[in-house]
């Protein structure tokens, strides 16, 4: 079951998200929490993610799919309509964004509609945290910022934000204050100002997932595929090093891009082999240290 709803940022803007609900649970105990975070130029409906998720709960899970405030998708949910924002997506928001809904959790903030499985409660104290790419780089901050959270999965994940600044961005963003990217998949030219590198410069300890990592002693799972086009594997290997959490693995799939074989839209009957072991592996992650 998937309710969608809307909680306000620290500037008042929406977080969009779904939260999916499995049908078959004991009613008498409160549901542990995957927290799933989209990557850059992603959003949580990209892709096979929401049946991912769907099925992530059938296992026993409450899952939360967020759109951060500032990634540029507005009510459509699919499409970048909201570039002004995007242009200022700073990895510190995106961070704040994930502490908004823990509180939001907290605070019981997030309705749950109990009219088809009445007494469904979630408790906010067991959080898994799952992302993608840079979502799951921001899963590691947040592993080691929130306390709630008690275990961590990451797909493709960039390891140092810093390290991917290229000179050409660089030089953009001192002499004409943005750099645009273009969008692979739409065309779409998209600005990123300089507050958003400037951001990564000065929080760095708090926001790069490479120093943030080191903090952590919670199950943690790192995922990538071999042959990713976009962020290398050895991310996933620094990241693992780094980790000094006595449960942590280290899955190397085969070469299957960075979203293991998956595309937006996705329509396919089934997942890709790659994908559903990416997926099997999570599941049983989180069924391991979460539940």
């Amino acid at each position: 079951m998937k309710q969608s709803g809307a909680i306000p940022s620290t500037e008042n803007l929406p977080i969009y998200y779904d939260l999916y609900i499995p049908e078959d649970t004991n009613k008498n105990q409160p549901l542990p929490l995957i927290l799933f975070l989209h990557g850059f130029k992603g959003f949580k409906d990209w892709g096979a993610f929401p049946e991912a998720c769907a099925s992530l709960s059938s296992a026993g899970f409450a899952v939360l799919a967020m759109n951060f405030s500032l990634n540029g998708v507005g009510k459509s949910m699919t499409e970048f309509d909201q570039l002004d924002l995007f242009a200022r997506e700073t990895l510190s928001q995106d961070l704040d964004d994930v502490g908004t809904v823990i509180q939001a959790l907290e605070d019981e903030a997030i309705d749950i509609d109990t009219s088809e499985l009445p007494s469904i409660t979630i408790d906010p104290s067991r959080i898994g945290m799952l992302g993608h790419s840079r979502g799951g780089h921001t899963a590691v901050a947040a592993a080691a910022e929130y306390p709630e959270v008690q275990c961590l999965v990451t797909w493709s994940a960039v390891a140092d934000y810093n390290a991917r600044w290229s000179e050409g961005m660089i030089a953009d963003w001192q002499e004409r204050g943005v750099t645009e990217i273009i969008n692979g998949r739409t065309g779409q030219v998209m600005p990123v100002k300089k507050i958003v590198y400037e951001d990564a410069l000065a929080n760095a300890d708090r926001l790069m997932a490479v120093k943030r990592v080191q903090e952590l002693n919670l199950p943690a799972l790192f995922i990538h595929s071999k042959g990713d086009e976009a962020v290398p594997y050895s991310d996933a290997e620094k990241l693992f090093n780094h980790c000094p959490s006595g449960h942590k693995e280290l899955k190397l799939m085969p070469d299957s891009g960075h979203t293991f074989d998956t595309s937006h839209p996705f329509e396919e009957e089934a997942f890709p082999d790659t994908f559903q072991r990416v997926l099997t592996h999570t599941r049983q992650w989180f069924q391991n240290h979460l539940q």
